[in-house]
């Protein structure tokens, strides 16, 4: 039998065991899904937006997988650190695939970045999202103006729900604590502000419109900055993405500003060089800039300030190296050739990575899929050098030599059924627990 670890329990990582326990070539397979948390699916159920419910549904079709015989999932598993370190989990397994995705934001570099108010998108998501290594009373929306920095999905996603009314998102299962403070909100003003132009904008289509269909909210867009995009006189050699979001946004641009309770301002052309403030941000301050005829922008040596109280920078994310893997830092992955990892350019024996921290934090949800077949296919190429190592009957006895406490996925379904009880306590759904503690002690119910 060839036994394999995938760690991560996110897309990339089930998509790995899918590709592994379903393909014939090789076939006696067992894979534990192994993860830090001792939930399942990873920015699934983390990093996509309660308001979401069709994307958020996908988690119906990893469930499948890791239900499916010859997989295990196994949470509350750290690895490196203070956790199993790749050269032990690598005594415990023929080959260990590391699908730990890019756990970290990009900084904006600029003076002012540590004020208070000034934080990441990611922690803003994952309060949201109820992650349990952001306290649930993490964000006090005092603020009145908020800015969002970066023009992606993220960025959408958190000015749709800093604009959106806390009634809208009772049906979700957003944690009650962020429910109330977005109920007790006081932000009336959200600016998404991008370095470039529309056409470079790296939203989808469908989540920019979502901004126009939110309730007491108009969506405002300055004409004088869409005319400044090369592209828009004459969209056609755009790609089909490109082409209508700038109908939507040229939509907005053409309609006059409406009263309404909360506005969002999309904003272009404009980069940030300071976040102004003293005891917190208060405003920030940006440079005007201008295509460069080459795909990029320049400064212009003009300034202005948006007043705001909350800024949340939107700017990409990035790999973190893994205690016991290489790591290439200029592009924040584990260096690799489809999929096996190398040291010192050579494929290490029995170790792979798939994901971001594959490619970079690169594509769709479904782009992990093709991504997570050629790593499978990589390791099934070596599947009889790497079962040729003897190995421990039980790699779980491993794990609890080590004191671990692994959460197996009849933990699992405690915690989604004392979400499911405390979304009726609150006349709710299911609601999720936000804490380490709650969710370790709904999964020791079972175990």
């Amino acid at each position: 039998m060839l036994r394999v670890a995938v760690v991560g329990s996110g897309p990339s990582g089930v998509y790995t065991a899918e590709s592994l326990t379903r393909q014939t070539a090789v076939p006696d397979v067992a894979v534990d899904v192994l993860d830090r948390l001792p939930c399942p699916y990873g920015l699934v159920r983390y990093g996509v937006a309660p308001d979401h419910e069709k994307i958020k549904s996908l988690q119906g079709a990893l469930r499948r997988v890791l239900e499916q015989p010859g997989v295990r999932f196994l949470g509350n598993v750290p690895v490196g650190g203070t956790g199993v370190s790749p050269d032990r989990l690598l005594s415990l397994y023929h080959a260990v695939v590391y699908c730990v995705g890019a756990s970290t934001d990009r900084h904006l570099g600029i003076p002012g970045e540590e004020l208070p108010g000034s934080v990441s998108a990611t922690r803003f998501v994952s309060w949201y999202s109820a992650h349990p290594d952001t306290p649930p009373d993490g964000f006090t929306l005092d603020a009145r103006s908020a800015v969002v920095i970066g023009v992606g999905n993220v960025a959408v996603d958190v000015a749709r729900v800093l604009a959106r009314g806390a009634g809208e998102l009772r049906h979700t299962d957003v944690p009650q604590a962020a429910l109330r403070a977005l109920d007790a909100s006081r932000v009336r003003e959200v600016h998404m502000v991008g370095r470039r132009g529309p056409s470079q904008a790296k939203f989808t289509t469908k989540e920019l419109r979502e901004l126009g269909q939110l309730a007491d909210v108009d969506v405002r867009v300055r004409p004088d900055e869409l005319a400044m995009d090369p592209a828009a006189a004459d969209p056609a050699a755009l790609p089909a993405v490109a082409r209508r979001n700038l109908e939507a946004l040229r939509g907005w641009a053409e309609r006059s500003a409406r009263d309404l309770p909360r506005h969002i301002q999309l904003r272009f052309f404009l980069r940030p060089v300071e976040l102004l403030g003293t005891d917190r941000v208060e405003a920030v301050r940006l440079e005007r800039t201008v295509p460069d005829g080459r795909g990029a922008v320049v400064g212009t040596g003009r300034f202005e300030e948006i007043e705001a109280q909350l800024v949340l920078r939107s700017v990409g994310y990035r790999g973190v190296p893994l205690p016991g893997l290489p790591f290439d830092a200029e592009r924040g992955i584990v260096p690799n050739a489809a999929g096996r990892v190398l040291r010192n350019g050579v494929p290490s024996p029995g170790e792979y990575v798939a994901g971001w921290i594959k490619r970079g934090p690169t594509g769709v949800i479904g782009t992990n899929r093709p991504c997570a077949k050629e790593t499978a296919n990589s390791l099934l190429d070596d599947a009889d050098r790497l079962v040729s190592r003897s190995l421990p009957d039980e790699p779980l006895d491993g794990l609890w030599e080590l004191g671990l406490d692994p959460v197996p996925w009849s933990g699992w379904l405690g915690i989604e059924a004392a979400e499911a009880a405390l979304g009726r306590t609150l006349d709710r759904g299911p609601v999720k627990i936000p804490d380490w503690a709650g969710l370790l002690a709904a999964a020791r119910t079972v175990t």
